[in-house]
Order: structure tokens, then C-alpha cells, then sequence
């Protein structure tokens, strides 16, 4: 029997950064949509993202440069709308992803935002549980919103003044 244990090394604030996302990330960051969605966003809508000017942004570990991660949203008319924002599973329950959501509040405030909005699963409880515990709260509902294994899910609107 082998006794080797490996041993992950730590996140923490200093081992990643956000970066602009370029089409060059676009491989890896689909790799994570993929593997973390039943019903992932294209390539082709990610490089319509990058192409209109989006905010996107990609977590990238500063150690070995790999993208863990990426976040895309709007701003326009004082308003910002959080269109994706994901983790590689390994960055999940890390804060990692309240340190993403932290530079898109900044980013969304340096662009004269005063409103973020998204949508959320209703099913995605560790999502909202953050969304929440950051200053957003639930103005709404959009029924059969997203596509679902069998049929649709519903969609809880957040909104956080900034």
C-alpha cells in the first residue's frame, strides 16, 4: 500500500489574479463551462462577448498562469448585468469567487454603475448564498428561464444598489 499523500498547495488572495480575458483563454475557459454546466455557453457567444466589448475577465493562478476561472458582464446606462461568472472546481469554497465578484463591483463602480443585477438558478444554493452575502438581494423571478435536464428552471433576479 502506498502512504504518499499529496497535499494541494493553498489558495490563497495571493495565488491568482484577474486579467482581461483574451481569445487566446478562450480554450480554457471553455474546458471549465463545459465541465461545470449541463447546457454551456458556446465559443461562439464567448467570442461575441470579447468582440462587443464586455467586461471579461479571467482568474488565472500566478504561479503557473493557468485560467481557473472568468466572470463576463455588462456595463452601460449606470447599470451592470453579470452575465457568467464560474470556477474551476478547485477554486470552489475558497473565496476565490467573492474575490472575482469584489473586482466586478470595482470594475462596475470605475465604469459609473450604480445597480449589478444577474440571474440564478434557483437550484444553484451555494451561488445565491454568496450573491446574498454580498449585498445583493432577490427583486424577482424569471420563470422557465434556463434550459434543464427535464424541461426548464426558473431564474431568481439579484440586484445590489453599488
Amino acid at each position: 500500500m502506498d502512504d504518499t499523500v499529496i497535499v494541494q498547495p493553498a489558495v490563497t488572495a495571493n495565488s491568482y489574479r484577474f486579467r482581461q480575458m483574451t481569445e487566446g483563454d478562450l480554450s480554457d475557459v471553455l474546458v471549465i463551462e463545459r465541465s461545470t454546466y449541463e447546457f454551456p455557453w458556446s465559443e461562439t457567444i464567448f467570442k461575441d462577448c470579447l468582440r462587443v466589448n464586455y467586461r471579461c475577465y479571467v482568474v488565472e493562478s500566478v504561479e503557473t498562469a493557468a485560467v481557473q476561472g472568468y466572470a463576463i458582464m455588462t456595463v452601460a446606462a449606470g447599470e451592470s448585468h453579470i452575465l457568467n461568472l464560474c470556477l474551476d472546481e478547485s477554486l470552489r469554497g475558497h473565496g476565490v469567487g467573492r474575490g472575482l465578484l469584489a473586482h466586478l463591483v470595482d470594475d462596475a463602480r470605475r465604469n459609473r454603475a450604480d445597480t449589478m443585477l444577474l440571474e440564478v438558478r434557483t437550484s444553484n444554493k451555494i451561488a445565491i448564498d454568496l450573491y446574498l452575502k454580498t449585498g445583493f438581494n432577490e427583486i424577482g423571478r424569471r420563470n422557465a428561464y434556463y434550459p434543464a435536464k427535464h424541461g426548464r428552471e426558473d431564474a431568481l433576479i439579484l440586484m445590489r444598489a453599488l
